[in-house]
């Protein structure tokens, strides 16, 4: 396409560009010699007195059972056996999996539980070293989702909709706030894969996609192995000198096309050029786990020595917290326990148990926690009842969105708490549900940011995460 040939949409905004184009001169200047964007650039959106600087998300990919590990009840044990009531399950949708069931058999707990923290919280026994963080954490057992399946939800509650094509969760804080770090991203996903479901339900790029929003926004993964960012290094045979001047001369060429066109693409391009040069540098540092003591890996477990399991995410997620990466997502496959959950579902918590609670008290001991917003969950919860026989080794629960469990700790959560309570069959919620938009209103409001404020206008309406339905902060949940 010919450059000088406008397109609608560039040349109204070039028509009433004035003083922005001003701006976004400055701002290409800035980018093409190194510089982030300032303080004024991206804090527009900050107008609340923020609690948090960064959000670590670990988000436990495939539903977590909340019947299993945060609110197992006495009334279980006595129901165990019995058909779930069609007055309790109501009109509540299943999935294909267990719809044609006959029978739905309540299963108590696969294991023990007991109060744990100031306001003795139940937590599962197969999650000891969580058990022991109790006091620094929030159980929220109220949340609820409309999706039953894993694509939608987790597409969900990453971005706000069921619809493709929107922007993640940690874009939307990029965008918002831009970074700390001029040597890093504002927002980095790593992933890893769990002994629990194995091979797990599969994720997508989108979850950590800028949607609409500028390209810059979107998340960077960190990988294991050689490469942790692809496409970093230099081809053989360019030195670091000769790859600066020809940056040099890209940014040149790319801000002129700016100016004429004024895509805001083209900044996003010359904004991810500068950034992969300066990560050249900044990733290997990050990445060198050599210096950190015998203790450490001792407070994540054996398997934080070991790159790519959650464990040593759980670290590497510490180290970039450090380095003021705005939003750092983990994703961890293998909560889907649809069958064996009696054996998939210890190994599950084996993997993630003492890493979660190791992050939480490193980041504690070292003064990040009180700025920091941990936040642990999946998409939805699981059924009460048995997916296969009662009884049967190879028997499973199945999805469940009505009612589900999460946790948070950190920048003005109140620890040592629960919030919400569902029935006894832990099918309905019974007291303060509150929606994922409700989760990612409070995610917002703890960085400092009003959820209805920070829009961005994209096919006519002025997009939020939390959509255009009603969303709150969830205050109870707040110190």
């Amino acid at each position: 396409m010919n450059p000088l040939i406008h397109s609608r949409r560039a040349f109204l905004g070039k028509a009433a560009n004035g003083l922005g184009h001003v701006a976004l001169s400055s701002l290409l200047a800035r980018l093409a010699t190194g510089a982030q964007p300032t303080s004024e650039d991206m804090n527009a959106f900050r107008t609340i007195a923020p609690k948090a600087k960064r959000v670590i998300y670990l988000f436990q990919s495939g539903g977590p059972s909340h019947v299993d590990l945060f609110d197992g009840k006495d009334a279980l044990n006595k129901l165990h056996g019995s058909d779930l009531p069609p007055s309790v399950r109501g009109d509540q949708r299943v999935t294909g999996m267990t719809a044609g069931q006959s029978k739905f058999p309540v299963v108590q707990p696969i294991a023990p539980g007991k109060p744990c923290g100031p306001s003795g919280v139940w937590i599962s026994d197969l999650l000891p070293y969580t058990q022991k963080i109790a006091g620094e954490i929030c159980v929220v057992r109220s949340m609820h989702t409309e999706a039953i399946n894993h694509d939608p939800a987790i597409t969900l509650i990453n971005t706000g909709s069921m619809q493709l094509g929107n922007a993640s969760t940690g874009a939307w804080v990029s965008y918002g706030l831009g970074t700390d770090n001029a040597n890093l991203p504002a927002y980095m996903v790593l992933i890893s894969q769990g002994t629990g479901k194995n091979p797990d339900q599969p994720i997508f790029s989108r979850l950590w996609g800028s949607g609409f929003l500028p390209s810059q926004h979107q998340g960077v993964i960190l990988r294991a192995g050689a490469d942790p960012v692809l496409y970093l290094d230099n081809p053989s045979g360019v030195s670091r000198e000769q790859r600066r001047s020809q940056l040099d001369e890209l940014a040149t060429l790319n801000q002129r096309f700016a100016d004429e066109v004024g895509d805001p693409e083209t900044v996003a391009r010359i904004h991810g050029y500068e950034m992969a040069f300066r990560m050249q540098a900044s990733v290997p540092e990050l990445t060198d786990l050599s210096g950190e003591p015998a203790a450490t890996f001792e407070l994540y477990g054996p398997e934080s020595r070991k790159p790519g399991t959650y464990a040593a995410n759980c670290l590497l997620a510490r180290r970039l917290a450090e380095r003021g990466v705005r939003f750092i997502q983990l994703f961890h496959r293998g909560w889907d326990q649809h069958i064996a959950i009696t054996k998939q579902l210890p190994n599950q918590c084996r993997d993630t148990d003492q890493p979660s609670a190791a992050l939480i008290r490193d980041l504690k001991q070292r003064g990040l926690l009180e700025d920091t917003l941990v936040i642990w969950g999946g998409e939805f919860g699981r059924t009460v009842y048995s997916q296969g026989a009662l009884g049967s080794p190879v028997a499973g629960r199945d999805h469940h969105g009505r009612c589900f469990s999460i946790w948070m700790a950190g920048a003005g959560i109140k620890g040592g708490t629960a919030v919400g309570e569902t029935d006894d069959f832990c099918w309905n919620i019974t007291k303060d549900p509150y929606h994922i938009r409700d989760l990612n209103a409070t995610m917002l409001n703890q960085l400092g940011i009003d959820h209805n404020r920070l829009t961005y206008p994209y096919r006519g309406l002025d997009q939020k995460l939390t959509g255009v339905e009603p969303a709150k902060v969830m205050d109870k949940a707040l110190a």
